[in-house]
């Protein structure tokens, strides 16, 4: 799997070139450097929290597959995290 980023530049209103960041910064949204790293990974971390705790207060089994499902939602989260922390970025 490949990930292309391009950094460039898009045309102002007058016909000069802005800089990337320069318009995003006009979009509202913060500076490159100013984001949070890999917000995907923290917003999958938050989802498989919810989802577990789903599990955790259903009223049901889900056909014997819900204790397994804990245990690997727990390791999904412990893994996620551990990228985090071996994040070099």
């Amino acid at each position: 799997m490949a990930l292309v980023f391009t950094v460039g530049s898009h045309a102002a209103p007058n016909g000069k070139a802005v800089p990337a960041a320069a318009s995003r910064a006009e979009a509202g949204q913060p500076p490159a450097a100013a984001r949070e790293p890999h917000p995907e990974i923290r917003e999958a971390i938050a989802s498989l929290r919810h989802a577990k705790e789903h599990l955790e207060h259903a009223g049901h089994d889900f056909g014997g597959h819900r204790v397994e499902a804990i245990r690997a939602t727990d390791v999904a989260i412990h893994q996620l995290e551990e990228c985090l922390r071996y994040d070099k970025d």
